[in-house]
């Protein structure tokens, strides 16, 4: 018998969906025993958003400040995993505030030292540099990791960042003003996500994973929009300034959340528009870096 644990953190609900959706190949074979362990914190985080907390989330979750974590059960916690899904949110370029704080707690290294481990990501679209901070998260805790799932918004930047926007602040997922088209990650590729699961489930029997994250990226596992990757690290170095800016204030810390929001607001609807054309016009000059950079970061 192989056991698997399912790791995750959904506020929607739309990530537990898709990891459920991965999983099910592995929950309907008789060989194999599933372990959903959702992650909780001892001060969660709404749903929907309130503005004002959302944006009061920003420093901890970019520098990735941990929060107190609830210790999972006794049942969790006294099995030895074949292999571990780790399904989690990006919030402001890096993994999200629960999942940061689930991989740095006590009981992280416990449930996941030497044991394979396969990273599910819903998110808007950037998050490459995130997997990256991910990577050093799970060899903090020894994990091995040896599968990547990206599922993302597929719609262009700037529809998503609205229809997104209404979602986190309304807590509806349906079409804005009839229009737009519904938020986050599409339901075609939620249910057709049950395909990474069947290739998972070949290789957790095998006991090999040599080549599965070469196999997930054949079915689509991965995509790579370069653009995204440059508009990611540039946000970065931002995101860093405005964060180590912020994190030590206390009285003036919301005037300063402020001007992060106006920030975002300027970098989203005039830089980025602006960064865009400069890569268009580029990119012949750097096509051998984008090439190598999409095979690096669509591998693990």
């Amino acid at each position: 018998m192989k056991n698997v644990l399912v790791v995750y953190y959904s506020q929607s609900g739309q990530l537990e969906e898709i990891a459920r959706n991965i999983a099910k190949p592995l929950q309907d074979d008789a060989e194999v025993s599933v372990t959903f362990c959702p992650i909780v914190l001892e001060k969660g985080f709404p749903f929907p958003w309130k503005k004002e907390a959302f944006f009061d989330a920003f420093p901890e979750s970019f520098l990735q400040i941990p929060s107190t974590v609830a210790t999972p059960s006794d049942e969790v916690l006294t099995k030895k995993y074949d292999l571990v899904l780790l399904a989690y949110q990006v919030w402001y370029l890096s993994p999200s505030i629960p999942v940061n704080s689930f991989l740095k707690s006590d009981f992280a290294k416990q449930l996941l030292q030497h044991t394979p481990l396969v990273t599910v990501i819903g998110c808007r679209n950037m998050w490459a540099l995130a997997q990256e901070k991910m990577k050093g998260l799970l060899q903090g805790v020894g994990a091995q990791l040896v599968g990547n799932v990206a599922l993302v918004d597929r719609h262009i930047n700037h529809i998503s960042v609205i229809t997104i926007v209404k979602w986190m602040f309304s807590g509806e997922k349906k079409k804005y003003l009839g229009v737009f088209p519904k938020p986050g990650v599409s339901e075609k590729d939620i249910q057709e996500s049950s395909k990474f699961g069947k290739i998972i489930l070949k290789h957790l029997k095998n006991n090999s994973y040599v080549n599965l994250q070469t196999e997930l990226v054949a079915n689509d596992a991965v995509e790579i929009r370069p653009f995204l990757i440059e508009m990611d690290k540039k946000a970065n170095k931002m995101f860093k300034i405005w964060a180590n800016l912020i994190i030590g204030k206390t009285n003036t810390r919301p005037a300063w959340l402020k001007g992060f929001n106006l920030y975002l607001l300027i970098a989203i609807w005039v830089m980025s528009p602006i960064v865009y054309i400069l890569h268009l016009f580029t990119y012949p000059l750097k096509f051998v870096k984008i090439r190598k950079e999409k095979a690096y970061f669509q591998g693990v």
